[in-house]
């Protein structure tokens, strides 16, 4: 059976279709152009499905999203990065096009389904997925089940709160972590404090090649991070930390340090009792993990 898998960002839209075996068949990706509304980015949606069926007819659809959303009714609720759109029911409106069973999650819970399937968590009783990028979101997968939560908004750790009362970032909670350590937070800085332009990339490349002030940035970064993957190994006990996203790209920089920020912030006994490794799939994993998810769920 061939599955589809929709990857709707707040800048590009993505659209593959695999096959029993998870091998992407078919691929698309697009600006998503939500600034022009909903209806405008669904119908993009629906065109680039009508394509990936002409060539590879598909019998469901999985569709991942930024999160919070309700992946029981399928409509997205208040994500930071896909402003106006929430209550929007996105799955009964594809499901009324196609007539095929159209399923939703959050996009870094997709992520964490490709790793824990078949990328670098594919060894692991139970893997945490986090990426860094736009925003922060996670994932976690425990004994090959996703574990979503009541709303399916487990793991939004991009809303937890590091500095209380701290920055305010979109609709988040003051001193969320997302506010600190997210791609759009480390440009910020970047760009006010210092002056570089690229943001993000700049400071860590100015930092891997040892500048002082760079150094300082990221490691307060890796910080604020660092508490959070703390906070998760005192909640759910990962094997593993599987970390993606643009700000992760150089993770044989940033990987180790992080590891070692994170160990000193547990018990001692759980000190080295988990693994750190880079995402497999980049920019396949929510496509991926939103197909393997809607192939799987029993209906």
């Amino acid at each position: 059976m061939n599955t589809a898998g929709v990857d709707l960002g707040g800048t590009r839209v993505r659209v593959g279709v695999i096959n029993e075996e998870m091998k992407i068949m078919h691929w698309e990706e697009r600006d998503s152009e939500v600034a022009s509304g909903s209806d405008h980015t669904l119908s993009i949606i629906i065109s680039m499905l009508e394509r990936a069926k002409a060539k590879f007819p598909f019998q469901r659809i999985g569709i991942c999203a930024p999160g919070p959303l309700d992946h029981k009714l399928g409509v997205l609720l208040d994500p930071p990065n896909l402003l106006n759109w929430g209550y929007i029911p996105i799955t009964d409106m594809l499901h009324t096009h196609f007539g095929l069973p159209v399923l939703l999650l959050n996009d870094a819970n997709a992520a964490a389904l490709s790793e824990a399937s078949s990328g670098s968590g594919r060894e692991y009783e139970s893997v945490w997925f986090t990426t860094v990028s736009t925003g922060i979101g996670s994932g976690y997968v425990h004994q090959g089940k996703l574990i979503q939560g009541a709303r399916g908004c487990a793991g939004e750790i991009g809303n937890m709160i590091i500095v209380p009362d701290g920055k305010v970032h979109s609709n988040m909670n003051p001193g969320a972590l997302e506010a600190y350590a997210s791609g759009t937070a480390l440009t910020k800085v970047s760009r006010e404090q210092y002056g570089w332009e690229n943001g993000a990339r700049e400071a860590i490349e100015r930092a891997i090649a040892g500048e002082q002030d760079a150094i300082k940035l990221i490691d307060q970064t890796l910080t604020y991070i660092a508490i959070a993957l703390a906070n998760v190994v005192h909640t759910v006990n990962p094997a593993i930390f599987v970390m993606g996203g643009g700000v992760m790209t150089h993770h044989s920089y940033l990987l180790p340090i992080l590891a070692a920020k994170t160990n000193e912030r547990v018990y001692e006994s759980l000190k080295n009792s988990f693994d750190f490794a880079y995402a497999d799939h980049g920019t396949e994993a929510g496509v991926l993990g939103a197909a393997i998810y809607a192939r799987d769920v029993a209906l």
